[in-house]
């Protein structure tokens, strides 16, 4: 097994486990929509320590560096309203150092940093971490805490993993999560061998404008830029814009999910809510708009298709 397998295979292991933690593999997937928020802060706030640290080294400390950033949100991507008593600590101790009334206090965090990010919002806010079911906590703080005890073994900075394989992470918990359940793991994902196929099928050019009118947690628009990328990067070294992407999603957390992977793979994506057949939210004149490549991957077991 080579090096990338090996660790592909020890982040999804590593994410599985987290989901584990909570109960056990087979109440997990229920939970998903507790775990995979998490694990996207988690990975926002390591890429936000990483710039904290690359800022502190021009400026002589992480305390000054973030003072800049406060001061000014354009010095980082994403901003994170989350200051660590000792300014050398990491930005995700404040979620993991959380020991009363976690659901609540994670819940206010996450809302505040999207607040202070609109791109974000709508998507890092969705889940209540304090939410009840008949009178019950949907997610107690004792699991919450193992599972956010689970999420913090492993760093996923800039230098850590690559946004590439954080998405295969989420398509792999997105599968095991739909076996889990008895559904088909293609209501959510293209299986990454096929999506690669249709995406270089596609042969996209820089610039151009590729719409997935079921889009699921956006991975096949995802695969779309990377093998137009891998074409461009091979045929000459010079810069290149990239694609425009559109999608469509019917299921709320699905769409929050195809946001979270356009966002861990830096990539601009407009993703809108809604059924397609019914509502389609792409129009232009009066008109469904067109686009310069349009790929889907439909529920194809389906009668009415």
């Amino acid at each position: 097994m080579n090096d990338i397998n090996t660790k592909n295979k020890s982040l999804e292991s590593w994410i599985w486990d987290a989901a584990c933690s909570i109960r056990g593999a087979k109440d997990a997937p229920k939970y998903k929509d507790f775990i995979l928020p998490l694990i996207f802060t988690k990975r926002l706030c390591d890429v936000f320590d990483d710039e904290l640290n690359r800022i502190a080294k021009e400026i002589g400390s992480r305390n000054k560096a973030f003072q800049l950033v406060k001061a000014d949100h354009k010095l980082v991507r994403f901003y994170l309203p989350l200051v660590p008593e000792n300014p050398e600590d990491s930005v995700w101790s404040i979620i993991r150092k959380l020991s009363n009334q976690i659901g609540e206090q994670l819940t206010t965090h996450l809302r505040e940093v999207a607040r202070e990010n609109p791109l974000l919002q709508g998507i890092i806010d969705r889940v209540d971490f304090n939410a009840t079911t008949h009178g019950q906590r949907d997610l107690d703080d004792d699991r919450l805490s193992n599972l956010i005890e689970a999420i913090s073994i492993k760093r996923l900075g800039l230098q850590d993993v690559e946004p590439d394989v954080i998405g295969k992470s989420y398509e792999y918990l997105i599968r095991k999560f739909a076996e889990g359940g008895g559904q088909s793991a293609g209501e959510f994902y293209t299986p990454a061998e096929v999506g690669l196929i249709m995406a270089k099928v596609m042969d996209a050019e820089p610039g151009m404008e590729i719409y997935d009118p079921c889009c699921g947690s956006g991975g096949l628009l995802i695969k779309c830029e990377i093998a137009m990328e891998e074409k461009m990067n091979l045929r000459s070294k010079q810069k290149y814009v990239p694609l425009k992407l559109y999608g469509q999603e019917y299921i709320a957390d699905t769409w929050a999910m195809a946001n979270m992977n356009m966002i861990i793979h830096d990539m601009e994506g407009e993703i809108e809510i809604g059924d397609t057949f019914k509502n389609p939210k792409f129009r232009k004149g009066g008109r469904l708009r067109t686009f310069d490549r349009v790929v889907a991957n439909p529920m194809w077991n389906q009668d009415w298709f």
